[in-house]
């Protein structure tokens, strides 16, 4: 596999920040270059600058007047119920623009850099807002940085992108954008609508012919029934679909240990499941792969270690998991957070999972969300959705 990455940097994307109250703490970026840094995961890739998005090319994927109404609440940070600043969720803040735009930036900056050729993935760890709509912030999210990498994409001529998104939340915003786009395959697999925030990412929302995806999973998923679905569901769909670029979106909030969701993953899972991306970018979509990170609100024990993983995943020399966090780090922890860190880069998992080839089980809640995904899409693109 190719070791061409670049990681989109800048000190000032910490700068979206909705209060020391919200979950949503930019210490989870901070904690998690210090960590690839102190291991030697930043010696392996490039690191590339950004530029905040233009309005032009937010207008790309959010309504002009929800551009101007997001740039008077980042003057004044005064709340504005309408679109969607002042909620427990979306905070106003003075700055908010400057802040959103320059993480909608290092996204660009990140296509950009895979479609000229320069890397062949690009990573912007402090992205993945996939829940900001056209015309409204939602779900700690102002704008939309996944689809404004697919929609520039678009815009240069590119007939097929996928996205794949591991967040424990439906990607909804970033499916909203392009439901009836036949040229973007969207596929996100998260905790059910029934019991997790947006409600939506039913099975039966499938798009234009097929082309979104939704694998909703029941509470307390863990490693191997998680890792059973992406298997049952990515890895056909993309082959058929071959994309000419992979976007993906790493929120690491699938983790047992986070506050705001009820799935039971580790970072031996999540971890896994970076490395199946990372294959399939190259056997699908000829190792052009854009990578975002998202949610995930464990902020010591969980983020930095999982999006260092990525990262060095991206750069195609993976971690082993049993090394040692670095006593630097574990220093920067203790100061900047008062907690406990973690001392290892693994939970102690080996997880391990069959696939469907066995056949499925129509008791197992797991199982049966994969197959209603698969009844729901899989003849859409030409495939059989039994195993």
């Amino acid at each position: 596999m190719s070791q061409s990455a670049r990681v989109i940097w800048d000190d000032a994307l910490t700068s979206y920040d909705f209060g020391p109250a919200h979950p949503l703490a930019p210490v989870r970026v901070e904690l998690t270059m210090a960590l690839a840094r102190d291991l030697g995961v930043l010696d392996k890739v490039e690191m590339g600058g950004c530029e905040p998005a233009t309005d032009d090319e937010l207008a790309m994927v959010h309504d002009p007047a929800y551009i101007e109404a997001v740039k008077r609440v980042s003057a004044s940070g005064r709340a504005d119920l309408s679109v969607g600043f002042g909620t427990t969720d979306n905070p106003a803040f003075a700055g908010v623009h400057e802040a959103s735009a320059l993480i909608a930036g290092a996204s660009l900056a990140a296509a950009r850099a895979v479609y000229d050729g320069s890397v062949e993935h690009a990573v912007n760890i402090a992205g993945g807002l996939h829940h900001a709509m056209p015309g409204a912030a939602s779900g700690f999210c102002v704008y939309n940085d996944p689809a404004l990498a697919i929609a520039w994409l678009l815009r240069q001529g590119v007939e097929r992108v996928a996205y794949v998104d591991v967040d424990v939340h439906h990607g909804d915003g970033v499916q909203a954008m392009f439901y009836d786009d036949p040229r973007v395959l969207t596929i996100s697999l998260h905790e059910s609508p029934i019991t997790l925030f947006p409600g939506t990412g039913s099975a039966g929302e499938t798009g234009a012919q097929g082309s979104a995806v939704n694998v909703a999973l029941p509470a307390g998923c863990g490693d191997a029934g998680w890792l059973r679905a992406f298997d049952s569901v990515v890895p056909p769909l993309l082959r058929e679909f071959r994309p000419d670029f992979l976007v993906t979106q790493h929120g690491c909030d699938s983790h047992a240990l986070d506050p705001l969701a009820h799935l039971m993953l580790s970072v031996d899972g999540q971890r896994m499941a970076y490395a199946a991306l990372h294959r399939l970018a190259h056997e699908t979509a000829g190792g052009r792969w854009i990578a975002t990170g998202g949610g995930g609100y464990e902020l010591v024990q969980v983020v930095p270690r999982a999006w260092t993983h990525l990262l060095a995943e991206l750069s195609g020399y993976p971690l082993d998991p049993a090394t040692p966090t670095s006593e630097s780090w574990r220093q920067l922890v203790r100061e900047r957070t008062g907690e406990v860190p973690p001392l290892t880069m693994t939970d102690g998992r080996s997880p391990e999972f069959q696939d469907l080839s066995g056949g499925y089980d129509p008791a197992d809640p797991i199982d049966r969300a994969v197959m209603a995904t698969r009844h729901a899409v899989f003849p859409l693109h030409g495939l059989d959705p039994m195993p």
